[in-house]
């Protein structure tokens, strides 16, 4: 049965193929329904001739049926009749009964009892399921009984172009390079159809390219997709999207098809060179640019992608050689142009460099399509900056003699602005390196000048830091180091190597070797050192020792007489006489101390004496014990002077150092009470002081009459009245005690002293009278009443009867 959503949206020449092909259809299905009736009958005589011959013989009975075939995708309202099912033993009288079993029985195929007649009632796919397998019995309908074996049949189901190809890989992505020849495989798509593709060409499938495509082609059998041209441009178009169609029916009208669409992406080759988008950039940079500085930056665009854009730069040309130079910057693939020299804008200020740019990978294969690689101009102006002087020339080494005067000029440092306004340039020395101040140089002329006298022996090198500035403007200064030599003058007489002591032995023969001497000079002459050695003038006489110069800087010392005497003279002291080869010759006079030994048969000394003799001026040996004596002497009176010096300070000291404090009596006891009158000696201090006895006038009387007086100065003449002579002077006690307050206030560590004050003397220029009620004298009644004193207690019953007897004699003397 014809689809019939499918027709509707067919052609009129599809229309007639489909209506064609259902004819054919039909006259098949006749077809095979009169086979199927023709061995139904064959079958049916068989069985019957069979039952004939066998007449008088059981013989069992046999179904009468065929295999059946059914149409998919039916489409009828009535069930589709697909077969029938019969036994011989089927007399027409419907006491046989038909059913069946298996796949489908009873829902997609039913089955007439009595007939036997089978029909599909379900539309079936084929690409579902192709076949459906079942069993037939025949019973007896009154007693269910099997009156055939079950037997086992098929229905197969009819497969119709129902199904269109399908691109089951979907999607589909391929690549290609760029520039491949004609022909080149690119991928292959397949596309399935689930028609049965042994029946038919319902399951032939072709392959073509739709939407007008020239670039590609597919092959209508495999499905491989090849180039059509050869000039396939990455940079043109990189992604083509190519509709390839698959038909069944191999093509023929009214088969179906599927189309998928095909990604094919175009890879790139390197068939692109570099190109600078100019030929000519331009920077520029200051002179004071340091070396390393970029300039700039340039880079040239390639069309490639990937690996094919690597390349690098090179300077192909440069007027100035070493002055640039180019590096490549791996990530952005610019070309970097630095300083690798210092600039100079008063030498050249404009250069030129040309630049070339060149691919890593090149394809042999596109060789043939040029050059890969381009040039470009770079132009750098050199900008003027203001520069710091420059020395002139730039020498760092000078030699001077060691004996040059102060003041002399040993050179002229010269440096100049290198700038065009040629600006004046002042000298200083950076005094950091010539901290002693041994070299001047003269801030206008550059004249290097000596400041302290020169010693080789001392300092044989000075480097100094020269500085030269612009004279408008300081900060513009440059540095040059010089290293001065000092050259040596021969102003260091030689000395001996050390103090040499040698030994002779007692048996000693003329001519025996005791001492080799050498010498040292701190001098460094340019043709080496030259010593002459003699023995010294005072010397020249003696008859123990002969000097020998050996002409190599060194002598030998030898014995001239047959054997010594240490009794008589145990040490010999032989002056010798150096001199160097000048210019100017200088000298010094060295000793060699020879003792005299004792020394056994080998010559190996034994014991040797340690008195002294010197050959020019020999002393006895009592004028060695007087000398001695004397220093003895002088040694004894210096400890002794010493010694008094050193008590007699301590005496001065201790002394100075005495405490006042010890010397102060105390006087604040009241003794033993009322009675003991005795207990003061008042005199002890009045030694201090001059007291005067008290004597009132009668003009100076109170109240009283002038007889009253009396009785009281007979009483007060006995009490100390407090008076300072006027030749008295207490200074050193007021000093003492401001001194000792001064130190306990400032001293918060200690406790204070304890101090003594007297309130005896108010000053001699008070104007307040004295405080002291003993001196107390008035001429009213009521000053003087001292009755008041009894009610102090009976410690101060002496005192209130001396006052209040004083009184009631007056009062008496009154009345």
């Amino acid at each position: 049965m014809w689809d019939m959503k499918k027709l509707v949206k067919a052609s009129p020449q599809g229309l007639m193929m489909m209506a064609l092909q259902g004819y054919l259809w039909i006259l098949l299905l006749i077809f095979c329904t009169l086979r199927y009736s023709g061995t139904m009958s064959v079958d049916m005589e068989q069985s019957q001739n069979s039952l004939a011959a066998t007449s008088n013989s059981r013989v069992k009975r046999g179904w009468v049926w065929n295999q059946f075939f059914v149409v998919e995708e039916y489409t009828g309202t009535e069930p589709l009749y697909v077969g029938k099912i019969h036994s011989d033993s089927d007399e027409g009288d419907s006491s046989i009964k038909y059913t069946i079993s298996g796949e489908g029985a009873g829902t997609i195929f039913i089955i007439d009892e009595l007939t036997g007649d089978i029909h599909a009632t379900e539309r079936l796919d084929r690409e579902q399921k192709t076949f459906y397998t079942l069993r037939a019995q025949a019973r007896d309908r009154q007693t269910n009984r099997l009156l055939e074996p079950e037997s086992e049949f098929i229905i197969k189901v009819q497969d119709i172009n129902d199904s269109e190809p399908k691109f089951l890989q979907a999607p589909y992505i391929g690549s290609i390079p760029e520039l491949s020849p004609i022909g080149t495989s690119v991928m292959q798509v397949t596309a399935s159809d689930a028609d049965d593709p042994s029946y038919g060409s319902s399951a032939r499938v072709v392959y073509s390219v739709l939407d007008r495509e020239k670039h590609f082609t597919v092959d209508s059998k495999t499905g491989v997709i090849r180039t059509a041209v050869a000039n396939l441009d990455r940079e043109t178009q990189d992604r083509y999207e190519v509709v390839i169609q698959a038909m069944d029916m191999a093509g023929q009208m009214g088969g179906l098809s599927g189309s998928t669409t095909v990604t094919i992406v175009i890879t790139d080759v390197n068939d692109n060179p570099p190109r600078f988008p100019q030929k000519m950039y331009q920077f520029s940079i200051e002179e004071s640019a340091p070396v390393g500085t970029i300039i700039g930056r340039v880079k040239a665009e390639d069309w490639d992608q990937g690996e094919n854009t690597d390349m690098t730069y090179q300077i192909k040309d440069e007027e100035d050689l070493g002055i640039f130079k180019v590096t490549t910057d791996g990530n952005t693939q610019e070309a970097i142009i630095t300083i690798q020299k210092p600039l100079d804008f008063e030498a050249k200020n404009i250069h030129t460099v040309v630049v070339e740019a060149l691919n890593k990978f090149v394809d042999p294969r596109f060789v043939d399509l040029g050059t890969f690689r381009d040039q470009t101009i770079i132009m750098v102006t050199v900008e003027d900056v203001d520069e710091p002087p420059e020395f002139q020339p730039p020498w760092n080494t000078m030699e001077v003699q060691e004996d040059i005067h102060v003041g002399s000029v040993i050179g002229v440092i010269t440096a100049l602005d290198p700038d065009a306004a040629n600006l004046p340039v002042r000298y200083a020395i950076d005094r950091k390196t010539d901290q002693e101040r041994i070299f001047d140089i003269d801030a206008k002329t550059g004249a290097l000048t000596i400041g302290k006298a020169l010693d080789r022996e001392t300092a044989g090198w000075h480097n100094l830091t020269v500085l030269a500035m612009e004279a408008d403007n300081e900060l513009k200064v440059s540095r040059a180091t010089l290293s001065i030599r000092i050259l040596d003058v021969n102003d260091n007489p030689p000395e001996l190597a050390t103090p040499y002591e040698a030994a002779v032995c007692e048996d000693a023969i003329p001519g025996q070797l005791i001492q080799t001497i050498s010498v040292v000079d701190r001098d460094e002459p340019q043709g080496g050192h030259h010593f002459y050695f003699t023995l010294a003038p005072e010397a020249t006489n003696n008859r123990h020792f002969t000097l020998l110069d050996v002409k190599d800087n060194t002598a030998a010392v030898h014995t001239q007489r047959m054997g010594f005497n240490r009794q008589e003279q145990a040490i010999y002291l032989l002056p010798i006489l150096v001199v160097d080869s000048g210019p100017p010759a200088l000298s010094s006079t060295g000793t060699l101390t020879i003792r005299v030994c004792s020394c056994d048969n080998t010559g190996a000394i034994q014991s040797c004496n340690t008195t002294a003799y010197v050959m020019t001026t020999a002393l006895s040996p009592g004028a060695l014990i007087a000398l001695l004596v004397c220093v003895l002497i002088l040694i004894v009176l210096v400890l002794l002077i010493l010694t008094l010096k050193r008590h007699h300070k301590g005496h001065l000291a201790i002394e100075e150092d005495e405490d006042m404090r010890d010397n102060v009596i105390k006087y604040n006891d009241e003794g033993g009470g009322e009675q003991d009158t005795e207990a003061y000696d008042m005199s002890a201090l009045r030694s201090l002081y001059d007291f005067s006895e008290i004597k009132i006038s009668d003009a100076g009387g109170g109240p009283g009459d002038g007889s009253g007086n009396n009785g009281i100065s007979t009483e007060l003449h006995s009490l100390p009245q407090w008076f300072q002579k006027p030749d008295l002077d207490f200074s050193m006690f007021r000093d003492y005690i401001s001194k000792k307050v001064g130190q306990a206030d400032e001293d918060f560590s200690v406790p204070p002293y304890d101090s003594f004050q007297t309130y005896a003397f108010e000053g001699s220029n008070s104007p307040a009278a004295s405080l002291s009620s003993i001196n107390t004298w008035s001429t009213t009644s009521s000053e003087q009443d001292f009755s008041y004193l009894n009610s102090w207690g009976p410690r101060f019953r002496q005192l209130a009867v001396m006052y209040t007897g004083h009184k009631g004699q007056e009062e008496s003397k009154e009345s």
